[in-house]
């Protein structure tokens, strides 16, 4: 049975935490900011974590070695 490999749009997406949770970018930050107010542009920092409801299907995405804990 050949190897799955893993989506590499998706590896570079997301990132597990230590402890085994998924990590993902706010959407709308990359270009087109000097529209968005203050408040817009400041929510978007940082990382949130994976839905529960989409946390299967990006692991399947993500291949055997990035499966959580």
């Amino acid at each position: 049975m050949p190897k799955h490999k893993t989506h590499k749009s998706a590896s570079k997406r997301f990132k597990v935490t230590g402890s085994g949770k998924l990590r993902r970018r706010k959407q709308g930050s990359s270009h087109l900011r000097r529209k968005k107010s203050k408040r817009a542009k400041r929510d978007m920092d940082g990382n949130l974590e994976v839905d529960d409801a989409d946390i299967k299907r990006v692991e399947r995405l993500l291949g055997q070695r990035f499966k959580r804990k």
